[in-house]
């Protein structure tokens, strides 16, 4: 009961401490709602629609136009312009005006009645890597169905019924089912680890500048003697209304996600809400590991932000791991927000039951007893450490 009444103690010390620093109002509610509505709002349509494409047409005939009509029917390409050549399309595209064009070489249309194989070009901006893959995909899909048009309409002129030369140009159909995900949105395949990962990084951030701080402003022993000397009623007592606010953000955005949104979830609501219990205690540890090992704001946080940024890209969801070196494959396990994208893969996407996801939870728990190695040398640190400015 005492330990308990001096954790509440330090819980109403650090409350109070939050209430009076704009750093914790900025990390804990005005950086996270910020992140929040740009990712919900950046990306509300699920893929980007409408790019703007131009057309070179060296050819103008009626075939050329209606291919450029239909690429202009597509979801993700609009047609906004059409040029004489090659070089102020190139240029429209350096200024940013369109992210692609599509190029007819004279003689196109010939060389179609003619039975021969024109070659048609696309000109991509693949500096945008989402916005070049979207306007590739459909300017290829355009090509594919323009040149099955075309060879049905010659079968079909030489005697050919429509079921044999629909049988000619598409002898397999692919029925496609995509899994996890079958609208292809990526507002369902980022938000659901993006946001989290900057959550992340805020935690591992700012736990590690609130412990750090009270040597630097020299309030260390009055933090430790509140909690009767006692290293693990001290930091209990100050991470707890962190741990709090942080979960009432999860909550926040997870009902947001599963039940307004109605992402994927096939495992129920309460399984993503332990899955980001679990990251935000596993970064809070992360974040006081790193404090312990270097008691300075200045080189706890460097390390801190660092390992938080890395965690995005190797985490699995920009770039597969399976892709990665066997070295970098083994590092991904050091990282929070690689476990809770699996852990969001394996239950929210697939719906296997929590037991599929028992390695991953287990590793989020090892990085939350790592700090209990180190609680020893950040006492004295706390008691003993001179900060120099």
């Amino acid at each position: 009961m005492r330990q308990l009444l001096k954790t509440i103690k330090v819980s109403r010390r650090e409350i109070g401490r939050i209430a009076g620093s704009p750093i914790y109002l900025f990390c804990m509610v005005a950086a996270p709602t910020f992140c929040f509505i740009l990712f919900a709002t950046l990306m509300h349509e699920g893929l980007p629609q409408q790019l703007p494409v131009a057309i070179v047409d060296a050819d103008n005939t009626p075939t050329t136009r209606n291919i450029a009509r239909n690429l202009d029917a597509m979801q993700q390409c609009h047609v906004v312009a059409r040029h004489a050549n090659i070089s102020d399309a190139t240029e429209a595209m350096r200024k940013g005006d369109i992210y692609a064009f599509y190029y007819f070489p004279k003689g196109t249309t010939d060389a179609l009645a003619e039975g021969r194989r024109p070659t048609v070009s696309y000109y991509l901006n693949y500096s945008y890597l989402v916005a070049g893959s979207l306007t590739y995909r459909d300017m290829y899909i355009t090509s594919l169905l323009a040149n099955a048009a075309i060879g049905e309409s010659t079968l079909l002129a030489k005697g050919a019924t429509k079921r044999e030369a629909d049988t000619f140009v598409q002898p397999i159909i692919i029925d496609t089912h995509p899994l996890g995900n079958p609208w292809l949105s990526y507002a369902v395949y980022l938000n659901n680890t993006l946001y989290p990962g900057v959550l992340s990084l805020l935690i591992i951030l700012l736990t590690a500048y609130s412990v750090t701080v009270e040597i630097k402003e020299r309030r260390a022993k009055e933090w430790i003697q509140l909690s009767g000397n006692n290293i693990f009623v001290a930091v209990t007592g100050k991470l707890f209304p962190h741990t709090f606010i942080f979960f009432l953000t999860a909550l926040f955005y997870n009902v947001y996600l599963y039940e307004y949104l109605h992402f994927p979830n096939h495992d129920g609501f309460g399984s993503m809400l332990l899955a980001s219990l679990s990251l935000i205690l596993a970064s809070q540890s992360l974040g006081l590991f790193f404090a312990c090992l270097l008691p300075s704001p200045r080189w706890s946080m460097s390390i801190a932000s660092l390992w938080g940024v890395v965690s995005f890209s190797i985490s699995g969801f920009s770039f597969p791991i399976e892709g990665m070196s066997g070295i970098t494959q083994t590092l991904t396990n050091l990282f929070p927000l690689r476990h809770y994208f699996m852990i969001y893969c394996n239950q929210a996407l697939s719906g296997y039951p929590i037991s599929y996801s028992s390695y991953h939870y287990a590793a989020l728990l090892l990085f939350c007893l790592l700090p209990l190695l180190f609680m020893k040398r950040l006492k004295n640190a706390l008691e003993h450490y001179p900060y120099i400015e």
